[in-house]
């Protein structure tokens, strides 16, 4: 594969990078291909013992794409567990990928569980949260090198921490941060190995365990307030929160809160638009399952899948359960279509833990990934037909409502967790970074994608959040209209490449492209060129 780079300057504000592609005739058997050895991907996540005694031995993984050095290409954080630090994988194109963590101080200290990246000072560059089993890290990006300033900036919390999303939730310019917690735990109070599960020791929990309080900060500039009570977000029964998700679930303009919740009800909150959220877990059909039942929540994915307007939600499930599919109704409130979309049966006999919602194939609508990995490895003697290592799921969207598992090209067995969709090597397709327990991450880069046509955004706020999170985009190209959000904090305890992709299939200009942007103020483009990724500026109306 070649491939050449030019900039040109748009009307209208754009700047562009083009990207040519030249691919080779012969379809490849498989969409993806693991690259992460030959591009120096082989640091081995560690998380205690191999026999998980401990529940938070089990967790954890998550991962962020950022670009921190600004140098055009998407870097890799990595959340350790216990000992060795986490890391930082600066992105040096075809030489692969350098763990500079150590080196440029974001490496930090304890029990890492997730990573998020996102500009909290407005200050160009991207900064690094990680979630962790006791004290939280908040890494400020300082011109490429990090320094942790949770403690002074007042997020540090002391709960076991997992999930986290940045949004803007009050639209004052700048990132608020959610961080939902998981359980009270103190290994010298439960048993190792106390449990059962289908005849075989396993640890304790999360059931048996107390559920801890997530904590909701409001970013007043150089420090966050505590603001959960306050907010409305105090639930009198804290849950097991996994993933995080702020997204605008009814399009008035406002980041409305969903919380995957392990074996417990999730939290669904409606933004009011006056500083507080409304509890609608029940209304809106987000707190059980189909049949009323309380699932194990794990990773969640947000995304327009039938291409109707309205972004659904996808969260993913323990076994013996199946991954849900909520369709937005648009009126506030979630059905779950997980039969009906051909989704239900295969979830049966896996773990879910990360989960994305992308276009693999660029044929114009929503694909879907979930990375598999049970938490008990005790279940290969237990005789029940699962494993404790599976192989991930790639499922193709047939564009009728329905999906159908693919082939991944990627079938080796792991015990997966976070993920992140993003593309490394800028040649316009999205590949897949997979993180593994106790095992060194995959790096799935997609070798189909840009046999179709593309577009890529890229968002700079100016008048709000310097990331342009919470900005929603309207592509029309021929007869197809497809949206996409802007979010922080997706999948399982991880976030994603902050740039926005369309597939077009063969359609070969966009017609319009309309960013509606947190503030809710809306800039149209007409007429746009395909195959490359376009940086819009918020304008200054003033």
């Amino acid at each position: 594969m070649s491939l050449d780079r030019g900039k040109w300057k748009l009307a209208g504000g754009l700047c562009a990078t083009i990207l040519w592609t030249c691919c080779a005739a012969a379809e490849p058997l498989a969409p993806f291909v693991d690259v992460a050895a030959e591009l120096g991907l082989t640091r081995v996540h560690t998380s205690g013992s191999l026999a998980k005694g401990y529940i938070p031995e089990a967790k954890g993984g998550g991962t962020a794409a950022l670009d921190f050095d600004r140098d055009g290409d998407q870097d890799l954080y990595w959340v350790n567990g216990k000992g060795g630090g986490h890391a930082l994988f600066r992105n040096d194109g075809p030489a692969g990928f350098v763990d500079v963590g150590e080196v440029l101080g974001a490496a930090g200290l304890g029990w890492g569980m997730g990573a998020t990246s996102a500009d909290f000072d407005n200050d160009g560059d991207q900064d690094l949260y990680a979630t962790q089993l006791r004290e939280n890290l908040l890494f400020r990006n300082d011109g490429g090198r990090f320094v942790d300033v949770a403690a002074t900036a007042g997020v540090a919390t002391s709960h076991w921490s997992t999930g986290a999303a940045w949004a803007d939730y009050d639209l004052d310019g700048d990132l608020d941060l959610y961080v939902a917690s998981y359980a009270v735990f103190d290994s010298t109070e439960v048993e190792r190995l106390g449990a059962q599960w289908k005849g075989v020791e396993v640890f304790v929990g999360p059931r048996g365990l107390m559920g801890a309080a997530d904590v909701f900060y409001r970013n007043d500039g150089d420090e966050f307030a505590d603001i959960t009570a306050w907010a409305r977000l105090n639930h009198p029964s804290p849950g097991y929160g996994l993933g995080v998700l702020f997204a605008d679930a009814d399009a008035d303009g406002w980041p409305d809160l969903f919380v995957a919740n392990d074996s417990s009800p999730n939290f669904f909150y409606r933004n009011r638009g006056d500083g507080r959220f409304t509890d609608r877990s029940l209304p809106a059909r987000l707190a059980y399952g189909r049949s009323g039942q309380i699932q194990a929540s794990m990773g969640v994915a947000w995304g327009d899948y039938d291409n109707d307007g309205h972004p659904d939600l996808l969260a993913t499930h323990f076994e013996d359960e199946y991954n849900t599919l909520y369709r937005n109704e648009g009126d506030g409130t979630f059905a779950d279509v997980s039969a009906e979309a051909a989704l239900a049966r295969t979830g049966w006999a896996h773990v879910g833990f990360g989960a994305d919602f992308f276009d693999y194939d660029h044929d114009g609508d929503l694909d879907l990934l979930v990375a598999n990995g049970h938490v008990y490895p005790q279940i290969d003697r237990a005789g029940s037909g699962s494993a404790y290592a599976q192989p991930s799921h790639l499922f193709a969207n047939v564009g009728d409502g329905t999906f159908t598992q693919v082939a991944l090209g990627s079938e080796v067995p792991r015990v997966s967790r976070g993920t992140n969709v993003f593309d490394f090597d800028n040649d316009g397709d999205l590949d897949v970074f997979v993180a593994n327990l106790d095992d060194r991450p995959s790096l799935l880069r997609n070798d189909v994608g840009n046999r179709q046509n593309w577009l890529g955004l890229r968002l700079v706020g100016t008048r709000g959040n310097r990331d342009g999170i919470g900005a929603r985009v309207r592509l029309v190209a021929g007869e197809r209209t497809q949206i996409r959000d802007l979010i922080c904090g997706s999948s399982f305890l991880s976030s994603e490449d902050r740039r926005l992709h369309f597939g077009l299939g063969r359609v070969r200009r966009v017609d319009t492209l309309e960013v509606r942007w947190p503030d809710q103020h809306r800039e149209i483009f007409t007429d746009l060129p395909v195959n490359r990724y376009l940086t819009i500026e918020e304008r200054n109306r003033d």
